[in-house]
C-alpha cells in the first residue's frame, strides 16, 4: 500500500529520524516545503517518484496493489466472469489467470549461493575430494550435497564413484545415507549394474530397509533382467509398511515387459483390492503390451481397466488416450477408427453420429444421493455449527407445505456479482427473468436482507416476492444446506442457481459412490450465470446434458481425456474427447 502525504521539510526529517521505513521522494527533497512528501511502501511494492502537482493539498492517497487489480477487473458495468462452462477442463486456471498478480514465496535453501558448487565433470582423487570440502562452508554436509548435486547436474556415474571412495577410505565404510543418495544417481541414469551392487550391499549391511530405498531398488530393478528381485522386495514391504501404488506399478512393469501377463494381472487386481489408484503411466504399459502381444486374457484385462476408468470416473492422459487408441486400431479384424474431438452440448457426437449418455441420474442413483445428502450433509455435525436444527426443521416444514420448486437460488450469491449494480436489483432481474418462464422459484436469504439499507430496497424485494417464495435464516446461518434439501426435496426436474462449487459439501459424503453421484448430479442441476448487464441482459451457462465418463455400444467406444495444454482442477471435466468406431462396411468386406 502507498502513501502519499504532503508535508513540510522539518516534519519530513523527523519523520525520516523516527521510522526509517519512510522513503523520501528523490528530486523532491530539494522542492519547496509546500511540495515536501515521502512514500510509505509495502513489501509488495517499491518507492516511486510521484509529480507534487498531482497531490492535493490536505488528502492522503491511498491505493493498494489489490485495488488496482479490481479496478481494472471490474470498471465497467457488465458482468461477464467466464464465457465458458463452470466444470470445463481449464476454467478454474483462466479464473485464476485474472486473480494472480502477487509474487511466489521463495524457499531459502539451507546451503547459501556462495556455498553453492558444482559437481566435478570427472572423477577426483581422495586428496582432491578432501581439497574441494575444505573449501565447502559446511563440511558436514559436504557429500550429502554433493551427491545431490550430481543427480541435479546429471554427473557422469564415475564422479559419484570416485566420492564414494574417497569417503570409503577416509571412514573405513560408507554411510547408509550417502548409499540410498548415491542409488538415486545410478536409478535416474539407469545404471543397471550398479543398481545390482548397491542392491547387493545394502541386503548384506541392512536387515530392513527405509521407503525411499525399497522405491528405487524396485524402480530400478522391474526392467532389468533381475527384475524378479523387485517381487521379493515388494514382498518385503508388504510385512513393513505397505506397497504403494508406484511400487506395484514398477513390478507390474517388470512383469509385462518379460510378457508375464497372468502375474501382471494379478498384481494389478491385488493393488486395486487394496484401494490402490494405479497410474496412468502403469495403465499405458498394458495398453502398449497389448498392441504387440495379442493374448485373449491381456485383451479382457485392458477391456476391464477400461471400465475402472468409467467406474472410478478417472481420465486418462494424452499419452495413454493415444496408446488406447492404437491398441483398438491394432485389434486383428476388428478394423476400429479413432478420430479426437470435441463434444456439441446436445450429447451427439460429430464423429460418429451418436448421442453420449444422459447426465441425469438414475431413480435408484437419485435416491441413494438424496439419502447420502439428507444424512451426511444436511443433518451433519457441520451443518449444526452455524444452524441450529430448530431453523432446519422449520424450513422443511416450510418446504413441505408447498408444491415442488423449479429453480432454487442462493440469493445472496446472486446478488453480488455485480459490483457496479445494486444488489436488490440484480437479484431483482434474475428473478423476473426467470419468472418469464413460469417457473416456481425459490429464493433463500437472509434476515438482514430485510432491513431497510441502501443495498436492499424494500421495492424490489416487494416485487420479487410477488414472483418467488422467499425464505430467510439467520444471518449466521449456512445456506448452502437449504439450498441442496430444497432442490433435492423438489425432485430430479429442479436446478439451482449459485457460482458456490460446493466442494466443502462434497467432501463431507462418506464413500467415494456417493461423491461422484454428487459431482455428477451437480454437473447436471447447477445454473451459473455467464453476463449480466443490469436491466437488459441476462444470460446462462448452458448445463451439459450428457455424462462426461468412459462409454461404449456395440460398435463405440467414446473416452474423455485430458490434453497435454489445459490444466484441469478435481471439480472439472474434460473437453477432448477420443471416439473409437468399428467400420461396419470394411468387416463386411473382409467377410466376403
Amino acid at each position: 500500500m502507498v502513501f502519499f502525504l504532503q508535508t513540510s521539510n522539518w516534519m519530513l526529517q523527523t519523520l525520516l529520524k523516527k521510522y526509517p521505513i519512510f522513503c523520501p521522494v528523490p528530486r523532491l527533497q530539494q522542492l519547496p516545503a509546500i511540495f515536501g512528501c515521502f512514500i510509505f511502501t509495502t513489501p509488495y511494492q517499491s518507492a516511486k517518484a510521484v509529480d507534487p502537482k498531482a497531490i492535493r493539498k490536505g488528502t492522503v492517497m491511498l491505493r493498494s496493489k489489490d485495488e488496482d487489480m479490481k479496478k481494472s477487473r471490474t470498471g465497467r458495468d457488465n458482468f461477464s466472469p467466464r464465457p465458458f462452462n463452470l466444470f470445463a477442463a481449464g476454467a478454474s486456471k483462466r479464473r485464476g489467470e485474472v486473480l494472480h498478480d502477487t509474487p511466489d514465496d521463495t524457499e531459502h535453501p539451507a546451503i547459501s549461493r556462495k556455498q553453492r558448487l558444482c559437481s566435478p565433470e570427472k572423477p577426483l582423487s581422495a586428496e582432491e575430494w578432501e581439497k574441494l570440502k575444505g573449501a565447502f562452508g559446511s563440511p558436514n554436509q559436504f557429500e550429502v550435497y554433493m551427491l545431490n548435486q550430481m543427480i541435479s547436474d546429471n554427473t557422469p556415474i564415475d564422479v559419484a564413484k570416485s566420492l564414494l571412495a574417497a569417503v570409503a577410505s577416509r571412514d573405513g565404510d560408507i554411510p547408509y545415507r550417502l548409499l540410498v543418495i548415491y542409488l538415486a544417481l545410478c536409478v535416474s541414469q539407469e545404471q543397471t549394474e550398479e543398481i545390482y551392487d548397491v542392491h547387493d550391499i545394502m541386503k548384506a549391511r541392512f536387515k530392513t530397509l527405509e521407503t525411499s530405498a525399497y522405491t528405487l531398488l524396485i524402480k530400478g530393478l522391474s526392467s532389468s533382467q533381475r527384475w524378479r528381485d523387485a517381487l521379493s522386495l515388494l514382498e518385503e514391504v508388504k510385512k513393513v509398511i505397505g506397497p504403494s501404488k508406484g511400487h506395484y506399478g514398477d513390478c507390474i512393469r517388470g512383469a509385462l515387459i518379460n510378457q508375464e501377463i497372468n502375474l501382471a494381472c494379478e498384481l494389478f487386481h491385488e493393488m486395486l483390492a487394496k484401494d490402490l489408484m494405479p497410474n496412468l503411466g502403469t495403465m499405458q504399459v498394458f495398453f502398449d503390451t497389448g498392441k504387440s502381444v495379442k493374448n485373449d486374457q491381456l485383451k479382457t484385462e485392458l477391456i476391464h481397466i477400461l471400465s475402472y476408468l468409467r467406474d472410478n470416473q478417472v481420465y486418462p492422459g494424452e499419452a495413454l488416450m493415444q496408446s488406447i487408441k492404437q491398441w483398438f486400431e491394432s485389434i486383428p479384424g476388428e478394423n476400429w477408427k479413432g478420430n479426437l474431438t470435441t463434444l456439441k452440448n446436445s450429447g451427439q457426437c460429430p464423429s460418429c453420429n451418436e448421442y453420449l449418455e444422459s447426465i441425469n441420474l438414475s431413480p435408484e442413483e437419485y435416491s441413494i444421493l438424496k439419502e447420502k445428502i439428507i444424512k451426511d450433509v444436511i443433518q451433519g455435525t457441520d451443518t449444526f455449527i452455524k444452524t441450529t436444527p430448530q431453523e432446519l426443521e422449520e424450513f422443511k416444514v416450510f418446504v413441505h407445505k408447498r408444491p415442488p420448486f423449479d429453480i432454487v437460488i442462493d440469493g445472496l450469491n446472486v446478488a453480488g456479482i455485480c459490483r457496479k449494480s445494486n444488489p436488490s436489483q440484480t437479484l431483482l432481474d434474475v428473478v423476473e427473468h426467470l419468472a418469464q418462464r413460469n417457473l416456481r422459484l425459490l429464493v433463500l436469504g437472509r434476515k438482514h436482507m430485510l432491513s431497510r439499507s441502501h443495498r436492499w430496497h424494500r421495492d424490489n424485494l416487494a416485487a420479487m416476492q410477488k414472483k418467488a417464495d422467499f425464505f430467510f435464516t439467520e444471518n449466521v446461518s449456512e445456506d448452502d444446506p437449504f439450498l441442496l434439501y430444497a432442490t433435492l426435496h423438489s425432485g430430479s426436474h429442479c436446478r439451482f442457481v449459485t457460482r458456490d462449487l460446493l466442494r466443502d459439501h462434497k467432501a463431507c459424503l462418506s464413500d467415494a459412490l456417493t461423491r461422484r453421484l454428487f459431482f455428477k448430479w451437480q454437473r447436471g442441476h447447477q445454473i451459473v450465470l455467464s453476463s449480466y448487464k443490469p436491466r437488459k441482459k441476462i444470460t446462462f451457462e448452458p448445463v451439459l446434458r450428457y455424462d462426461t465418463i468412459v462409454q461404449t455400444s456395440d460398435n463405440t467406444w467414446h473416452i474423455p481425456y485430458d490434453d497435454n495444454i489445459l490444466e484441469r482442477s478435481s471439480y472439472e471435466v474434460p473437453t477432448k474427447w477420443l471416439c473409437l468406431q468399428k467400420n461396419p462396411k470394411v468387416d463386411a468386406r473382409s467377410q466376403t
